[in-house]
């Protein structure tokens, strides 16, 4: 159950390690650390110190929470995120969103690693997602006393900030980033889907599969939080000329993409 006083527990925490109202919140998807090293670090948060926070089990996750300067400005980065497939439920994994927002955070921009699902993406582009499918099975406001932390029925008619999308858009142009525009689907994992699923995901609109993301993004409008989210993507889900999953494979083509979306991250905090 979310409480007030976890939250005043974990802020005090993070306030005692030097983290002082950020403006930006990042979360860092699968692969995706190097915008770390871009990082003028301030402060370091290990999850397993910090007061209710959860502890990310995947291997490539990294597990800290930094606090800097980033194209000037004070940023707080989730270097590793939690997912339902790790067994967290919908207020553990989204817990860290509302914290940033306590924190002082007015923007929170998403990475994910995804699988393209729309045959006209390929791996190794990125994808802006500019609407998405919770096939997560659950809601992160699905609480009894959800009303305490804002409004029950929020509306998701734009869920991702329509003027940081557009900026990021007109960032890509000018550097010359291939961006892409579509659907991200939000599934629990960890199994990768089979032909008939990716058939589906296809079938009801989906441009993208990923595992994350989608959760993070409600709580942000919960909190009347602007957000972005920009997925890498990592494999091609072709169900007639579909591969075996190669994790090395999703790794290295994650990190042969960021610099393209470390500059498009870099451009968006300055300007926005």
């Amino acid at each position: 159950m979310l409480k007030n006083e976890l939250l005043t527990e974990t802020l005090d925490h993070l306030k005692s390690k030097g983290f002082d109202t950020p403006e930006i919140g990042i979360v860092l998807g699968t692969g995706l650390g190097q915008l770390v090293d871009e990082l003028e670090i301030l402060a370091i948060a290990h999850y397993h110190h910090i007061p209710h926070f959860s502890v990310s089990t995947v291997e490539y996750h990294s597990g800290k929470l930094l606090y800097g300067i980033l194209s000037g400005k004070k940023v707080v980065v989730m270097q590793g995120r939690f997912h339902l497939y790790e067994g967290y439920d919908f207020l553990a994994l989204t817990y860290p969103i509302r914290v940033m927002h306590a924190l002082g955070i007015t923007k929170l921009m998403i990475s994910n690693a995804a699988g393209a699902i729309n045959k006209t993406f390929s791996k190794g582009q990125l994808m802006l997602i500019d609407d998405h499918i919770n096939l997560q099975g659950g809601s992160p406001l699905a609480f009894a006393d959800v009303s305490d932390y804002g409004p029950r029925f929020v509306d998701m008619l734009c869920p991702y900030d329509s003027k940081l999308c557009a900026l990021a858009t007109q960032i890509a142009e000018e550097h010359q980033i291939t961006l892409k525009k579509g659907v991200y689907a939000a599934v629990v994992g960890p199994q990768l889907e089979t032909r008939a699923e990716y058939r589906m995901l296809s079938i009801i609109g989906a441009d993208a599969v990923g595992m994350s993301t989608v959760p993070e993004v409600i709580v942000a409008n919960h909190l009347s939080l602007p957000v972005i989210a920009i997925s890498v993507l990592t494999d091609e889900c072709d169900p007639d000329c579909l591969q075996p999953i190669n994790v090395e494979e999703i790794l290295s083509i994650a990190k042969a993409c960021e610099p393209n979306l470390i500059t498009l991250f870099k451009e968006l905090i300055a300007r926005s």
